[in-house]
């Protein structure tokens, strides 16, 4: 069966050289000027604690707490080693180097309560009412921030069982060949063979030398060079659309769930819409976000069923990856945050409500 294999540029909008504007960018861009019109329109019903000064601020903290908190808890929970590498080099810090990539969701929710915590005590606002805002209009950023994923051809899903016409078959994947899986390498083959030679292709590669240089890869940094830029060119080339590349990628890469748009439904616009329905009637400060836990946690858990583990941790005990333990853990916080936050004696907020409380 034909799938369709990934080709989309993770550049929106070349500038000069190296200086783009990314859709990875865009999509946060968009999920906080759409969740401050969100909380704007509440505003216009009386439905929350904060003007409209304070909701600029309110996204600036919250951006800064994604971003921060979301870092720091992809090194924390994925990739310890990053905390403990420095160079001579700017940034200086792995932790820095965002641009490699690595974000955590669940670090950037954690980033988030303490923006909210800081912001509530400055502005004297309860930081569970801010909170509720945050997640509210923060579940559109995870919308896009997924199909920025899928854009960028990261954090795919995992092998189909069954042919099914919708999968998609990503380049991206033969990173984890170099780093993970070099004899998969050898599935190159043909493809180096058809374009050798041809402009770009690395003058090293011949029609006949690809299985040597793959062997030679982990005692030969000349090999290894070779084939990282063979690989690196082959990507480029999807991206350009290179019918040859395409074709050949089509037969040598596995079909795979497109495990970013899953969960961009699921963790993203389904929680969104569950979130706005349940804010239809007064609620206590902190139920949107015990709710947004819950709600979150379980479509991350379903959403992590269709996507592959980091490839440094693989699958954990009872066959769960790193995500879903943490999903785990939020989830139980967030039924337990319920019951707290129902039970505090304080004022309803209306949220989308008309009605008086």
């Amino acid at each position: 069966m034909t799938n369709y294999v990934h080709q989309i540029s993770p550049i929106a909008l070349p500038i000069y050289e190296n200086i783009a504007i990314r859709w990875y960018g865009l999509a946060y861009l968009a999920g906080l000027l759409l969740g401050l019109l969100l909380m704007r329109q509440m505003a216009k019903r009386n439905g929350h604690l904060l003007n409209n000064e304070q909701l600029s601020d309110l996204v600036t903290w919250s951006a800064l707490g994604v971003m921060i908190g979301g870092r720091l808890g992809y090194c924390l929970f994925y990739s310890p080693h990053v905390l403990t590498e420095f160079s001579g080099d700017f940034p200086f810090w792995g932790a820095l180097k965002v641009w490699e990539g690595g974000m955590s969701s669940h670090g950037g929710f954690l980033g988030v309560l303490v923006a909210s915590f800081l912001f509530g005590r400055k502005h004297k606002i309860s930081w569970m009412h801010i909170n509720d805002l945050t997640v509210l209009g923060g579940t559109l950023g995870f919308f896009f921030g997924r199909i920025a994923n899928f854009i960028n051809g990261e954090l795919y899903g995992r092998v189909v069982e069954k042919p099914v016409s919708w999968a998609v078959k990503f380049p991206q994947e033969l990173n984890e060949w170099l780093n993970y899986s070099q004899s998969k390498l050898l599935s190159l083959e043909p493809l180096t063979q058809i374009v050798a030679g041809q402009p770009g292709v690395p003058e090293v590669i011949t029609a006949y030398n690809w299985n040597d240089l793959v062997s030679r890869y982990s005692i030969d940094g000349s090999a290894r060079s070779a084939v990282q830029n063979m690989v690196r060119w082959i990507q480029e080339a999807s991206i350009e659309h290179n019918e040859t590349v395409l074709s050949a990628l089509q037969n040598i890469l596995p079909a795979r769930y497109p495990s970013q748009l899953i969960q961009a439904l699921c963790e993203g616009l389904l929680v969104f819409i569950l979130l706005n329905l349940i804010w239809l009637k007064p609620r206590k400060p902190g139920v949107l976000t015990a709710w947004f836990g819950i709600f979150y946690a379980i479509a991350r858990i379903i959403g992590e069923q269709f996507r592959m583990p980091d490839a440094q941790l693989g699958f954990q005990a009872l066959g769960l990856t790193r995500g879903q333990w943490l999903s785990v853990v939020m989830l139980v916080v967030g039924v337990a945050f319920l019951f707290y936050s129902k039970k505090r004696n304080v004022p309803k907020i209306k949220g989308w409500s008309q009605t008086e409380v």
